[in-house]
């Protein structure tokens, strides 16, 4: 779709989010009638309706293809091959001649398939051994390997592989030699392919060895290919990935224009002329300014192109009104195809105030904000596009407007989402250091990201050692030098935790100091440092087991009151009062928002995740959901209570009851009998002490002393039934389309049991079930598979939609349960354009060609051991022209058959040989070539184990080359 906004406006949703077994929603903003609302349960968006699919931006680049299907996968390590003997040292130094499971030919017929993202450690099982902060899981090493065709029309083109992240470091290679050591696992990689591409029937093959031994974090990691992989097809003059740079600029005038640069590239013999050009286009498809500049590019070389777009009042970006604008570029040359980008763009300002903090379009903005990991429940890091999508969503209902990524690069998926929904990014940096290649890291996140509307601050470490020295001072100026040099229009920070009032130190280095975890210094350091802009890069670190309401260390829970907080952070309450009352720290990223696998302080095993979250590994609310939702969110009337009202055999014992809420009073009523009533301190939030009695307990919330809304909590009955809860009623029937689906239990009455703890299993049609959890921080359930136990109250299936139309439809079953089954329209959709799959072709390759002979040579013969010069190296049409009076020539190679075709044989099929020949396998002839003229041949390889040896005696027609003209392959029978 055209313009900047996606084809369905998504608008803030009402979540059911209260703690208790029947939860209240808030009217809708604007709403002052006195009312209450029920839904199905906790922490679940509302049922029925929901029909939207997630966005989806048209084409950045209409030659740029996915590679994610079909993915050679071996699980740990291959060693390679000890090298002995001369020729196969002397072979081995030579470019194209990786060994082992990085060589062209490798047998990997018996490695299972996988597609990308691709995450294995989430797969692992749980181990004792393993490392806490990764989650208990091994990840090791592991392959991947990919044939790809590319077409004969491709030669001339410029091709390029881009892989999304690999965790951890990786070495790639690209028909048989190094093309890549890649040392984080958060970075893309952008290779270029072309000068050793093959084209046709001469297939390509990549090959990924991944090292996730290696750790960059204290978290879980994943492992794998766990980004996406695309191919770019270009003209040979072409724009340079992530070359475009066009950041909307306010000047001194208060006129608004965007500065575009381009950074293009020629794979030419000569000088190239093109012409860069842009539009720029509004959500109703409007084009509202245009220019164009021309460039002369040299063979190999980079060249840059300057233009200057001047936009006349452009609505502002902004976390309530994301407008986007569609900049779309052309790069044109005459004689050849257009290159061609897209991308989003939103005009807005911001500028942080040393006194009163953050301003954006010059409104001052308190930035309220969570810390995020990258995994989620069921699929790891290896999280699906529309996920990333949903998770935004989710912090935005809870009146987020900003996440900080911790502490890496993040998915460009992410970033989309959260352009289109308007969530500020803190985008940081992950490994401190000055020295080359992570210095090109850095380089390569802000080229990547500059142009994001969402993005308003670099971040170049977290709580480094060397913060307070004059080293880590020196390594943070060079760094922001490089951030400068490529976006002067965003400040850099970097998030410390010690060293501020060192003599040389990094808060003398960056635009904004970041703390974290020291409230007790925001007005000492302010007063040593009036001129400093800062922010809270880092707080609360509060521990909370989502549903539970009664602490026991022993179990490894957390009651959900706020009243647990780790040694170096402070509650909820405590770190939102210490920021909102002070204007000049701009703003909270409070630590997390959602919980994540590894770190599961202050526990060890059995305990496998942490415990920090405000929502669970799944998006289910904790309380601390609720209660910045009643503190961040002032357009609508909002009230919760927590806990549930399920207490049997605690009759007349006291229940510490809380509400959430920003009324200004709240009465409390228990089975038709007032409890108290409580004007509302939005730092802290009402409590009682509640003698427990089954039935209805409800908060009712007053505004100038009207009633405005209320909550309902009630005792429920067992449970008798399962429940499902899709986010929406419709997907995509594209493939990749995914969803979170709840699943609960609920009694007699339709009401939500929020002490269930049962075991479910599911099964579906129309699409697969991708991964499971349930949100328990100290489960070892797998991830996979067909069941898993509900976790005080809820569980989730991801689920993704094969392609084509008809119902998605979900069952659970529970024993002793009535199951329960949801259907979900699949409408069709066609998918995003992909690589097809290429089966894998045994190529034999490495042929020796002797010199020629006059008379017909002996078929055995062959090159001593150390020569390497009187017979030629080569590949299928490399043809040598003979003389007259010497004819003959010998060919010959060695190969091993793939496992099943030394087992049962298979077929050697030759692509093209000119020239009478005779073809040996093993010292024995097999087949005869009668005429000089080209052609194929296809004979029966019989089974047998071992190297086999494949020689051509070619005779030439006088004066004429001869010999292999196409690639030679060995294919099942």
């Amino acid at each position: 779709m055209s313009g900047s906004q996606s084809p369905i406006v998504l608008k803030r949703r009402e979540f059911m989010v209260a703690a208790g077994s029947v939860a209240a929603m808030a009217p809708v903003a604007g709403v002052e009638a006195a009312s209450v609302r029920t839904g199905p349960h906790p922490g679940l968006p509302m049922p029925a309706s929901r029909t939207v699919l997630p966005s989806r931006p048209e084409p950045d680049e209409p030659g740029r293809l996915l590679l994610d299907r079909a993915w050679r996968f071996h699980q740990g390590d291959i060693p390679a091959p000890e090298i002995k003997g001369h020729g196969w040292s002397y072979s081995n130094a030579k470019a194209g001649q990786a060994q082992g499971a990085a060589a062209t030919n490798f047998d990997d017929s018996d490695w299972p398939d996988v597609d990308l993202p691709h995450d294995w450690a989430v797969e692992m099982p749980f181990d004792k051994d393993a490392n806490p902060s990764q989650g208990y899981r091994r990840r090791g090493y592991a392959w991947y390997r990919r044939t790809l065709r590319l077409e004969p029309e491709d030669r001339g083109k410029y091709i390029e592989l881009q892989f999304g992240a690999i965790a951890t470091n990786a070495t790639i290679w690209f028909n048989g030699s190094v093309i890549a050591h890649n040392w984080s696992g958060y970075n893309s990689l952008y290779l270029d392919l072309t000068p050793t591409a093959r084209f046709g029937d001469h297939l390509n093959t990549i090959v990924v060895r991944v090292d996730a031994e290696k750790m960059e974090g204290w978290w879980y990691e994943g492992a794998g290919i766990y980004r996406h992989v695309w191919l770019a097809k270009r003209p040979p003059v072409y724009v340079e990935t992530d070359g475009i740079h066009a950041d909307p600029r306010l000047g001194p005038d208060g006129r608004w224009s965007v500065p575009v640069t381009a950074t293009l590239g020629n794979i030419l013999e000569t000088d190239a002329r093109a012409t860069f050009s842009v539009e720029l286009i509004d959500a109703e498809g409007r084009v509202i300014a245009r220019g164009s500049a021309g460039a002369t590019v040299p063979p190999l070389a980079k060249r840059e192109a300057h233009l200057d777009l001047a936009v006349p009042d452009p609505k502002l970006w902004s976390v309530d009104a994301p407008n986007l604008y569609t900049l779309r570029a052309r790069l044109t040359r005459e004689g050849q195809p257009d290159d061609r980008r897209t991308m989003r763009i939103g005009f807005r300002t911001f500028r942080f105030d040393a006194d009163q903090g953050f301003f954006l379009n010059g409104e001052p903005l308190k930035i309220k904000g969570t810390c995020n990991h990258q995994d989620h429940a069921g699929v790891g890091v290896a999280v699906p596009d529309a996920l990333w999508e949903w998770r935004i969503q989710r912090l935005k209902a809870m009146g987020s407007n900003a996440i900080r990524c911790s502490h890496n690069a993040p998915p460009t998926e992410l970033l989309d989402a959260c352009d289109r929904l308007g969530m500020l990014v803190m985008d940081e940096n992950r490994n401190f250091n000055t020295s080359p290649d992570y210095i090109e890291q850095l380089r390569w996140l802000v080229r990547r990201d500059r142009n994001r509307p969402s993005v308003f601050m670099w971040s170049v470490f977290n709580e480094e050692p060397m913060q307070g020295t004059e080293a880590g001072y020196e390594m943070v100026r060079r760094m922001v030098a490089e951030v400068k040099a490529l976006d002067d229009s965003r400040p850099v920070t970097a998030a410390m935790n010690a060293g501020l009032y060192a003599p040389k130190n990094v808060s003398q280095a960056v635009d904004v100091v970041g703390f974290n975890y020291q409230p007790g210094e925001y007005d000492r350091f302010h007063a040593a440092n009036p001129h400093l802009p800062m922010i809270s890069s880092e707080d609360t670190s509060a521990f909370m087991t989502r549903g539970a309401y009664e602490s026991d260390q022993a179990a490894h829970v957390f009651a959900s009151y706020d009243d647990v907080r780790s040694s170096w952070g402070n509650t909820h309450r405590e770190a939102w009062k210490a920021i909102a009352t002070r204007p000049f720290v701009a703003g909270a990223f409070v630590w997390t928002g959602f919980d994540y696998r590894g770190e599961p302080s202050p526990y060890e095993w059995p305990s496998a995740s942490s415990f920090f979250g405000i929502m669970d590994l799944c998006g289910f609310p904790k309380t601390a959901f609720l209660l910045h939702r009643a503190q961040w969110v002032d357009d609508q009337p909002l009230i919760d209570i927590v806990p549930h009202w399920n207490w049997p055999g605690r009759e007349g014992q006291p229940v510490t009851v809380m509400v959430l809420t920003n009324m200004d009073r709240v009465r409390l009523v228990l089975n038709g009998k007032t409890i108290g009533e409580q004007d509302v301190d939005r730092f802290e939030m009402p409590r009682w002490q509640v003698p427990y009695a089954p039935g209805r307990i409800e908060a009712i919330g007053y505004r100038g002393g009207r009633e405005v809304t209320r909550a309902v909590v009630e005792t429920t009955g067992a449970p008798v039934a399962l429940r499902l809860t899709p986010d929406r009623m419709l997907m995509a029937g594209d493939g990749e389309d995914v969803q979170p689906i709840t699943i609960d239990a609920i009694d007699a009455k339709g009401r939500h049991v929020a002490t269930a703890n049962l075991l479910v299993s599911f099964t579906i049609s129309g699409g697969e079930i991708i991964g499971h959890g349930n949100g328990d921080p100290n489960s070892h359930e797998a991830e996979k598979g067909e069941s898993r136990r509900l976790f005080n109250g809820l569980a989730q299936l991801i689920v993704r939609t094969r392609v084509g139309s008809g119902p998605l439809v979900v069952t659970v079953n529970a024993p002793g349960l009535r199951p329960a089954r949801t259907s979900i329209g699949r409408l069709p959709a066609t998918p995003r354009a992909q690589v097809p799959p290429t089966a894998s072709v045994q190529v034999i390759e490495g042929w020796r060609q002797s010199p020629t002979f006059p008379e017909k040579p002996d078929p055995n013969m062959k090159p001593a051991e150390t020569d390497m010069n009187s017979w030629l190296w080569l590949g299928a049409g490399e043809l040598q022209a003979a003389p007259e009076d010497k004819r003959w020539i010998v060919l010959r190679t060695s190969f091993t058959p793939r496992r099943r075709m030394q087992a049962r044989g298979g077929t050697l099929k030759f692509g093209g040989i000119i020239g009478r020949a005779e073809i040996w396998l093993d010292g024995r002839q097999i087949a005869t070539k009668p005429g000089y003229d080209e052609a194929a041949l296809a004979i029966a390889l019989p089974p047998g184990n071992g190297e086999r040896i494949v020689t051509l005696l070619v005779e030439n027609e006088a004066a004429k080359p001869g010999g292999l003209v196409q690639p030679v392959a060995v294919a099942d029978h």
